[in-house]
């Protein structure tokens, strides 16, 4: 099949079909019409065969979680998702898997009205990126840098059984075979929390995506709204399955530090609490208060920047490390490159102990692992 043939057969003939289209696929670009009042939110990611899935992974499950991340970073602004689109690049033409993967693309982008208005396919190693777009009613949006001392923080969900799952995966642990299915589906299928970042633009100061574990993406927000931050640790939700299958150490380290999580992590002001409570009633959404911001200390405040850094293997490539560094912008850390047929990996290091208070609700310390889980 050439490119053109691909792309009117599983492409074309599939999209979500909206009335804001002015134009679609089939031209040099599309027109779309977005709501009066509002601004355009936009978000983009690339998943790489061997470096963000395992390439044997159920091409129904790379469709799925290649939207699906997307519109986690939607769901962490309050945004609406309306249209994507696509670049995928192929080694070669797998029918039985193209297919597959347009099963699980377009059942999340019909759940969330979700249209594919173009993209590119060209041959090469397997990659998948989305660029997801949405709106928001203008000059409203969560971002990170609004927290405040003495708010609340929440977190969707339960975390660390996408990391749990991966460890089975790279055989680090045994999982009881009845936890097997379900433990799996955490990893491969994360539900992106549309609903509740919509319920929260109102109520919350700050919020972001769990996608590189709660400790590393809790400091974006410490970061970006000069705070700091004390956690209950024996308050972070986790699942039954992760009681049953690991201690309960090893399950509040995964719930910090483990990735691919994909809930909500956000900030509200105390007297905002029944609001919110009110506001998710209704949904089927799990949320825990965890923990509360403080204020950042002058020792620290703007000092102690809580950027990731490359840990250094063998080889390691220094523009990797000073973008990191310097910049802030590797986001998604799950990744590992080859540098002369050496294998480096990629992971994150933050200031914890001088933004983070870890403690148990009897007031112990927390002496675990808060860094050095490793992703793909």
């Amino acid at each position: 099949m050439t490119e053109f043939e691909i792309i009117q057969h599983y492409f074309a003939k599939q999209i979500h079909q909206r009335t804001d289209i002015n134009r679609g696929i089939g031209d040099d670009a599309a027109i779309v019409t977005p709501p009066t009042h509002h601004t355009l939110a936009i978000t983009t990611d690339t998943l790489v065969a061997n470096h963000h899935f395992f390439e044997k992974t159920d091409p129904l499950y790379i469709g799925h979680k290649a939207l699906a991340v997307n519109l986690s970073d939607l769901a962490a602004m309050g945004a609406t998702p309306a249209w994507m689109t696509l670049a995928l690049t192929l080694p070669n033409t797998d029918k039985a898997w193209l297919q597959a993967f347009c099963r699980g693309l377009f059942k999340l982008a019909k759940q969330h009205q979700v249209a594919l208005i173009g993209g590119n396919l060209a041959r090469g190693p397997l990659s998948i990126t989305i660029q997801a777009l949405g709106f928001l009613p203008k000059n409203r949006a969560l971002l990170r840098s609004g927290a405040k001392p003495g708010d609340l923080i929440y977190v969707t969900g339960t975390l660390g059984d996408a990391g749990l799952a991966l460890q089975y995966l790279q055989k680090k642990i045994s999982i009881p075979t009845r936890y097997q299915k379900t433990l799996l589906k955490r990893l491969y299928c994360p539900e992106p929390r549309i609903d509740c970042g919509q319920r929260i633009l109102t109520l919350a100061t700050a919020a972001i995506d769990v996608s590189d574990g709660l400790a590393s993406d809790l400091g974006h927000i410490l970061e970006a709204s000069n705070t700091n931050a004390t956690l209950y640790v024996d308050q972070l939700p986790r699942s039954q399955m992760m009681k049953q299958i690991v201690s309960s150490e090893k399950a509040i380290s995964l719930a910090l530090t483990a990735g691919d999580d994909y809930e909500l992590c956000f900030t509200i002001p105390p007297g905002k609490r029944k609001q919110l409570e009110k506001a998710l009633r209704t949904l089927d959404c799990r949320y825990t208060c965890i923990g509360e911001m403080t204020a950042c200390h002058p020792a620290n405040a703007l000092s102690a920047p809580i950027y990731p850094v490359v840990a250094r293997s063998v080889f390691y490539d220094e523009a990797i490390q000073h973008a990191a560094t310097s910049t802030g912008l590797l986001r998604r850390k799950k990744h590992s490159s080859q540098r002369q047929g050496i294998q480096t990996k990629i992971t994150t290091a933050f200031n914890i102990k001088t933004r983070f208070t870890l403690i148990y609700s009897n007031g112990k310390k927390y002496h675990g692992p808060t860094t050095g889980y490793q992703h793909f």
